[in-house]
């Protein structure tokens, strides 16, 4: 009897910080580390793309680079610009985007610093060094972390489509389901498991061509074509959701 009111206490413990208040307060802390983590993945896996078409396949290495940068830029604006936003998104992104990741750990300063000429100690000689020695990469990085910056305010301009259509997707389905549950329509937890799953697998796989890429994309041509498919596998996962729920 002890030892199972040990559990049970030790049940409610293990729960505390997961459940009410404490819960409440911790959700959005969660949710922040867990989308800054994301964010730095992606990061990570755009540089290591990025290095290894700069210095392994391009002939004109970092001039690519260079060009897929303002491309992308320009169809961003021009996304922003059909929708009337502010440019300021799309600029603002790819400037957030760098200053996280280059100024505010010192690393732009850095570069600034070392290239005027001036004396130096011996820690800031052997720093100097080492930036120097890995100067291309970083540069590399650099670009690469604005051109994600980019990618990203053109995910957030196109998200407003994918709500558009999964609010239709979802009313469409939902009345499907209703008129099934009246007529005694037939159920299947498989379409219905398969529809949810496989958007998870379009979204990430449409996220990870246009933030990964090192191509020049129109976002036009995969979003829009994801959206709608999308759309098809949101109605197909409320209109076989379980009818007796």
């Amino acid at each position: 009897m002890t030892l199972g009111w040990g559990r049970q206490l030790a049940s409610r413990n293990a729960s505390f910080h997961e459940a009410g208040l404490a819960g409440a307060l911790l959700a959005p802390l969660k949710v922040a580390a867990m989308l800054a983590l994301i964010v730095v993945l992606i990061t990570l896996m755009a540089w290591i793309v990025d290095w290894i078409w700069v210095f392994k396949v391009w002939p004109d290495g970092v001039d690519r680079l260079k060009f897929i940068l303002a491309t992308d830029l320009a169809r961003a604006l021009t996304l922003a610009h059909w929708q009337g936003v502010s440019p300021d998104v799309v600029t603002g992104s790819a400037n957030v985007l760098y200053e996280a990741v280059f100024k505010m750990t010192g690393v732009h300063d850095m570069g600034m610093r070392f290239a005027d000429g001036t004396a130096l100690s011996i820690p800031d000689t052997i720093a100097r060094n080492t930036y120097i020695g890995n100067r291309a990469a970083i540069e590399v990085a650099m670009i690469g972390t604005q051109l994600l910056g980019v990618r990203l305010a053109t995910i957030l301009l196109v998200a407003p489509l994918f709500l558009l259509l999964y609010i239709v997707a979802a009313a469409d389905g939902l009345t499907q389901r209703a008129i099934r549950r009246a007529c005694g329509g037939r159920e299947s937890a498989s379409i219905y498991h398969r529809g949810k799953h496989l958007q998870l697998v379009l979204i990430a796989m449409s996220g990870a061509a246009c933030l990964l890429l090192p191509v020049s994309i129109d976002p036009r041509f995969v979003w829009w074509p994801a959206a709608f498919a999308a759309a098809i596998l949101m109605r197909m996962q409320w209109t076989f959701y379980k009818k007796h729920l």
